[in-house]
């Protein structure tokens, strides 16, 4: 399958990994609705675009079943929704952790994911896919972290249980290891050059990732008619070190 002339939904498209995709699938002649939760982040992205006349902003909260119910309704039938979305994150040892900072973690990314899963199902193509996004962090968690890795791990099974309640719908999920994106303004801060410096000499491909090498998988996730159910790993190999 190619993509080309198709409606392909990006949630979470207005920086780092979510524009890598909308930019991927637009140069596959996609059409791109691009979901974030800010009106202004949407126009600034999509003053980035080369063609943005093929790129259709909206706005929506994935939280919010309402945001979410009225996001499928304006854009109709269409062939692939990917999640990139990172979510409200927070990051704290684990005698500091804060319920109420927890619980919007799993809004934002699990809770999210389901609620776009569930009105989504009811417009795409029986061709079409769902690419939902978690991270290493399931498997390589740091330390104030845990919340995140247990919620990128809920994603790994969710996507497993929508593989067979959406079929033949395909339902995979990316698994990014550390990616060059406005997230670690969160995580680490001031610290991210020295932290990605560090972690580029343990990894075997021997650099951190760019946004457009997850873009790249999540292309071959939605033009692949035989895959589904998968976790796919981006991370240069940080899963085996």
């Amino acid at each position: 399958m190619e993509i080309t002339g198709q409606k392909v939904i990006v949630v979470g498209g207005s920086s780092g990994m979510g524009l890598a995709v909308v930019r991927a699938a637009q140069a596959r002649g996609a059409h791109v609705m691009m979901v974030g939760r800010t009106e202004e982040k949407l126009k600034q992205a999509l003053e980035t675009l080369e063609t943005p006349e093929r790129v259709t902003p909206i706005t929506a909260d994935i939280t919010r079943e309402e945001d979410v119910r009225a996001l499928f309704e304006a854009v109709g039938p269409f062939d692939h929704l990917v999640v990139t979305a990172a979510g409200d994150l927070s990051y704290q040892p684990i005698k500091e952790v804060d319920p109420d900072k927890a619980r919007r973690i799993v809004d934002s990314k699990l809770i999210g994911a389901l609620l776009l899963a569930k009105h989504g199902s009811t417009s795409i193509n029986s061709k079409g896919s769902i690419t939902l996004t978690a991270g290493i962090a399931a498997q390589r968690p740091l330390p104030t972290g845990l919340v995140v890795a247990a919620v990128n791990g809920a994603l790994f099974s969710l996507t497993y249980g929508l593989a067979i309640a959406l079929a033949p719908v395909r339902v995979n999920v990316l698994s990014p290891g550390w990616v060059d994106t406005p997230v670690w303004d969160v995580i680490a801060g001031a610290n991210t050059p020295t932290m990605f410096a560090q972690m580029a000499q343990r990894l075997p491909v021997g650099r951190v990732g760019r946004p457009e090498d997850i873009a790249h998988a999540a292309l071959f996730l939605m033009e692949n008619e035989f895959t589904t159910g998968t976790i796919l790993p981006v991370d240069g190999g940080h899963r085996l070190v």
